[in-house]
């Protein structure tokens, strides 16, 4: 949950210039109470800053972890391309997998997607 949340957020980020509490809850289909929640945790994790009706903010904690959620995302969809998995269809299978994937699968699709 928390890498979802911080790779949406730095992702509305550079979109936007910005993350607010009512985009998450758009874009995830979620109520706003439920990423209250969920920013509360993130906020005892270290990995965000907010203040009451203003914008989101990562922190340093908050900015790696959603570099390494989009790095692990992004393998996992293009490898599903280069086995011939639909863009779109890969793109969504993608977000599942790549929370269970472990670090020794992840460099294996590195090694075999630079070897191309």
């Amino acid at each position: 949950m928390a890498e979802d949340y911080v790779e949406l957020i730095a992702d509305l980020i550079d979109v936007t210039g910005e993350a607010r509490a009512v985009d998450p809850a758009e874009r995830l289909g979620v109520t706003n109470a439920a990423v209250n929640n969920a920013l509360n945790r993130l906020a005892r994790e270290g990995l965000v800053t907010r203040q009451r009706y203003r914008s989101i903010f990562l922190t340093e904690a908050g900015r790696k972890l959603a570099g390494e959620a989009r790095e692990r995302h992004r393998l996992v969809r293009d490898f599903l391309i280069s086995i011939g998995v639909d863009a779109e269809i890969a793109e969504i299978d993608a977000e599942g997998i790549e929370h269970h994937t472990s670090e020794i699968t992840l460099n294996a699709l590195r090694r075999f997607l630079n070897d191309r």
